[in-house]
């Protein structure tokens, strides 16, 4: 490996506090001062090589050169992730867990999911209607919270869905928090992953009967490589790798109101539920407004790409985010634009907002037509179905804060159900 160019570097001991104040752009600011889609940069005190771009996004989940165990750090697994998770996994192992979560993704499941979603939008929306406003973004928390727990399986004694919407909402805001907000994120996973490990146990123990093919039952009966049942601890994390990322479609969901909001030029074709339409509208919610920054893996065996050298065990980040705002890719990508959708041809590898490459070998998020099927329906009630007022707020977002959101949260006033 003795003909590889040298890699454009970030100069310094480490990077780690920059990348925590400059947030989703971090990546894209220095793919752009250097010009390359590759750097090389230190991060919690390791080199780390950073890559953007739709050939990047092609090599980075290549198989045969990353891994991802190892690769998140521990604070994220002991908040977002869960440890033994199916992110952390690799090859055989990966591809059975990864089997699993797409178990429950077939097509009557997922009509399954639609059905619950326009149940409880029906519902939030005959309780807002006594109410003079409400916030978008906690309101639709415990929309997906009680959503989710329904979907999977998992059952909310009454007066419960507060507390466990609020745990579950500290798992991806605490994310990357440093201090007592970290903390909290690690306390409510705990706390959850005992709750849902009572449950695999009563599944098992014919105490519980939870929906055939929901994440609960399917994943308590779920036998590893070995032919073993999984632990309850680890059930217990897969099933909230179910329940949390449905709660966070509330992020999205905030900004499919914003969007509805911010470019009234939609509004026609939006009135006419044209369902390729919204399709469209929903792609580009998550292409233009941020969500996951970045995706992490470790390089598996040495190998040379572009001339350029990948040791084994360096950490690598993908830019998620700026990928999305490629203008390489993306004709004007800074403008909200969702007939770009038109006719797109789907690539894995350049629209990436949870990740890309295959569904069911890959590490591209299994739950990524839960969040799209969540999305289109909530665009329906957001612009055809409710009637509301938007009330001065401060509706701009940040692009350090992970996760943003409006920094009003979206406030909506006067909603009212719309006669069909």
């Amino acid at each position: 490996m003795t003909n590889s160019s040298q890699m454009p570097k970030e100069e310094g001991l480490d990077h780690s506090l920059t990348l925590l104040r400059e947030g989703y752009m971090y990546l894209a600011n220095r793919r752009k001062s250097f010009a390359s889609n590759i750097f090389e940069t230190r991060l919690l005190g390791q080199k780390a090589i950073c890559l953007g771009g739709e050939e990047a996004s092609k090599l980075f989940y290549d198989n045969d050169k990353f891994m991802r165990n190892g690769a998140a750090p521990k604070r994220l697994q002991k908040t977002l992730f869960g440890e033994g998770g199916v992110q952390t996994l690799d090859e055989e192992e990966h591809r059975n867990r990864k089997g699993m979560f797409m178990s429950i993704m077939t097509p009557s499941h997922l009509e399954h999911l639609k059905s619950l979603t326009h149940k409880n939008w029906d519902l939030k929306g005959s309780e807002w209607e006594q109410k003079e406003q409400i916030n978008l973004y906690d309101e639709s928390r415990e929309l997906l919270c009680q959503l989710a727990c329904e979907w999977a399986g998992v059952p909310l004694n009454e007066g419960e869905l507060k507390k466990r919407t609020e745990q579950l909402t500290k798992l991806f805001e605490s994310a990357s928090a440093l201090g007592p907000e970290h903390w909290m994120g690690r306390h409510a996973r705990k706390e959850l992953e005992d709750w849902v490990g009572e449950m695999v146990e009563q599944v098992r123990n014919k105490e519980l009967s939870p929906r055939e093919g929901s994440a609960l039952y399917n994943f308590s009966i779920h036998r590893d490589i070995d032919g073993k049942l999984l632990d309850k601890e680890i059930v217990a994390v897969e099933v909230l790798n179910i329940i949390r990322p449905i709660v966070a479609i509330s992020v999205y969901i905030t900004f499919t109101g914003l969007a509805v909001h911010q470019y009234p030029e939609n509004k026609s074709r939006l009135l006419k539920n044209e369902e390729q339409f919204q399709q469209m509208f929903v792609q580009e919610v998550r292409r233009f407004y941020p969500f996951f920054p970045m995706a992490v893996a470790r390089v598996k065996k040495d190998f040379i790409w572009n001339n350029f050298q990948f040791e084994k065990g360096t950490l690598t980040l993908l830019d998620l985010y700026g990928t999305n705002h490629d203008p390489n890719l993306w004709d004007n990508p800074e403008v909200f634009n969702p007939e770009r959708f038109e006719g797109w041809d789907e690539s894995p590898f350049s629209f990436i907002p949870q990740g890309g490459g295959d569904f069911n070998m890959g590490h591209r998020c299994a739950g990524e037509w839960v969040t799209i099927e969540v999305m289109k329906v909530s665009l329906q009630y957001l612009s055809n179905k409710l009637d509301y007022e938007i009330p001065n707020q401060d509706l701009s977002y940040s692009m350090v804060s992970i996760p943003s959101l409006p920094h009003s949260k979206f406030i909506m006033a006067k909603v009212r159900s719309k006669p069909q």
